[in-house]
């Protein structure tokens, strides 16, 4: 049975068990709650607050709460409270905003999604090493991707949020991977603009989701 009450140290600012041994890492999970609040804020501006654009800023809040509790209890425990938000969140957006930029049934979302997951499962075992650690948020950025290059063939206002956020996730992931790398020269590390980015992402995501085609 595992012990989900043992420590978990794997970022470069954490140099002990303390609650608050990576203040940075742990603080700047507040990008997320701002990316929500101002992602539904803008919606209420433009007149597109809904109910899925209310789950998918609920969601991006509750990703910045778990990684908080991750990056202060240090847990295992903690550390599915980090990685579940974020899982739910990426279904999510995947079903709201493909239903949305694409008019698709539930059923085609939920063949996409499939696929999505089958690519999870497989692409551990092609990486090498030292991308493992960031392995599940590959298909999340192969599907922005697809939807940039979608939404950019057919001329939707949300291609240029979505294009954004695709760049904005590679700088991310490139800074996530970063961290274990650069420890000895940077003990901060680099795990904080993986916060600070994502929630640019996030706030980027939302953006798109309350942009209209115009009619």
């Amino acid at each position: 049975m595992a012990d989900w009450g043992a420590a978990v140290d794997i970022y470069c600012e954490r140099l002990g068990p303390g609650f608050w041994a990576e203040p940075v890492n742990a603080l700047t999970n507040l990008a997320f709650l701002a990316a929500a609040a101002w992602g539904w804020r803008l919606a209420g501006k433009r007149g597109a607050r809904s109910p899925a654009v209310a789950l998918i800023a609920a969601l991006a809040a509750l990703v910045g709460l778990g990684s908080f509790l991750f990056h202060t209890f240090a847990t295992r425990w903690a550390g599915l409270a980090d990685v579940a938000p974020i899982g739910v969140f990426c279904l999510a957006y995947l079903f709201v905003g493909l239903r949305r930029f694409f008019g698709l049934s539930p059923l085609q979302v939920a063949g996409l999604a499939v696929a999505a997951g089958a690519l999870l499962w497989v692409t551990p075992g092609l990486l090498p090493p030292w991308l493992r650690g960031s392995a599940m948020y590959l298909p999340a950025l192969a599907a922005l991707v697809l939807t940039a290059v979608a939404l950019a063939a057919a001329r939707h206002p949300a291609f240029v949020p979505v294009a954004a956020a695709t760049v904005t996730l590679v700088a991310s992931l490139g800074f996530r991977i970063a961290d274990p790398l650069v420890c000895g020269a940077l003990p901060l590390g680099t795990h904080f603009l993986w916060h600070l980015l994502n929630g640019v992402v996030f706030a980027l995501l939302l953006d798109a989701l309350t942009r209209r085609r115009a009619r």
